[in-house]
Parts: structure tokens; sequence; C-alpha cells
């Protein structure tokens, strides 16, 4: 209000506001103001990617791609009140992290708190909580946050280790917490995660038993990038035609 009170009485007295519409203003500013430093102190507690959001994604990379439940998912936090999950499915550079990002981003606009993971990066953490006998503790303070992002579940290595924490923080978000994981691989090629196939099953159940599903087919948006810029460096100069 100190900040901007000047501005906004200026306006006032010209555009002739009373006294109520005057302190509405100055209480909206306050608010905007309040709105935008808790916004960014969730951003940075969050650890998103930068510059990537619903924005500035290309849709039509992904024709195949029906964005409808995605949107929907972004536009109501019911989901994340219901302990449901988002599993984001799709080879390499196709944009699972850009679309889960955008996701992440609309629910800290509800208030959620979110925190964005590489997967294997988590993983490694649990597993040495659980060396130190804390990996309980480390759940529950995890469950801190509305939401958990695990991006590139794939990378995770394939160790009975690594397998058992993994399983243990989907089994204890499970119907508590929301999860939302993007993998290279398909469900029928969670065995190469898992260790074992039974517990590759059990996690897979338990996530999408209230989760939604988005799998994308499309080529590398990172590949077709990488040839585009090929191309244009390769491309000879146009001779100008002499008049």
């Amino acid at each position: 209000m100190l900040t901007h009170w000047e501005s906004i009485e200026s306006q006032a007295m010209q555009e002739n506001w009373s006294y109520a519409e005057f302190l509405l203003a100055l209480c909206e500013t306050k608010a905007q103001r309040r709105e935008q430093a808790r916004l960014k102190r969730a951003l940075t507690e969050a650890r998103l990617p930068n510059a990537k959001s619903f924005t500035n994604f290309d849709f039509s990379h992904c024709p195949q791609l029906n964005p409808a439940p995605l949107m929907q998912l972004a536009a109501d936090p019911g989901w994340l009140e219901r302990a449901e999950n988002c599993l984001i499915l799709g080879p390499s550079g196709v944009g699972k992290t850009h679309l889960a990002t955008g996701v992440s981003k609309k629910m800290l606009e509800f208030g959620k708190r979110v925190k964005f993971f590489a997967a294997n990066a988590l993983v490694q953490h649990l597993q040495q909580a659980k060396l130190q006998l804390q990996l309980h503790p480390m759940l529950k303070k995890l469950d801190r946050y509305d939401l958990l992002v695990l991006d590139d579940l794939g990378y995770c290595k394939k160790s009975e280790a690594e397998t058992s924490v993994l399983f243990e923080l989907i089994a204890h978000r499970y119907e508590r917490k929301s999860l939302l994981i993007t993998a290279n691989q398909p469900f029928s090629q969670w065995d190469d995660i898992f260790t074992d196939s039974m517990m590759a099953v059990a996690a897979i159940d338990r996530l999408i038993h209230h989760g939604l599903i988005i799998k994308i087919q499309a080529d590398s948006y990172r590949r077709k990038s990488a040839t585009q810029r090929t191309a244009q460096t390769q491309s000879p100069p146009q001779k100008s035609q002499s008049k």
C-alpha cells in the first residue's frame, strides 16, 4: 500500500472515485502483491523446470494427444484433495516433463504445495534415508506436499535397494497424497524398472487405481529441433539476383 497509494490516489482523483472505491483499490493491490509473493515462494520451493508452461507447449507436435483431460486436471485441484495420481507416458523428447510442469504450476496457483524431483535423485535420497533408518520419517516429511512430481521414472536403476524404496514411496502415498509421474516405458515394460514383476504389478495397481493416464505418441521434439537447426546451418546461402 505504501508503495502504490499515491498512484492509486491520483487515479481516484482523476476518475472521481468514492472513498469506498479508493479503499477497495488499495486492498486489491495489497492482495495482488501478497499473492505474487506467495507464488514466488511456492515456485522456489517446488523447483520446477524454468520456462515451461502450458502457454509455450506445442500441442501441434503431438497431434494424437487429446489435451482436454489434462487441461481439466489443471483447472481443478480437486484431484489432489482426493489423493489421485497422474501418469504421463511416452518416448523421450515428446514433452512429458513440460506437461508435468504445466500441471504443477497450475496447482501452485491454487495454493497447493508441489515438489519436483528427478526420479532417480529422489530414489537415492530415500535409499540413503533407509540406510540411516530414517525412511519412514522422510516419507512423512514428504507428506507436506500435496503433489510430488517424479520425472523420468525409467532412469531409476534396477536394483533391489532402489526398487524397494520406490515401491515404499508409492505404497505410502497411495490414497493419501498425489503423485505425478513421467516415464518413457509403457506399463508392459515396467519390469525393467522393478526387480520383481509382482512388485511392478503392485506399484502400477496403486498408481492407476485413482489415476489419469496420459499417453503421448510423437517424434522427439528435441531431435526434430536439432535436425531443423542442422539443415539450416548446412543449407547453402541463396545467391542474390542481379538486376
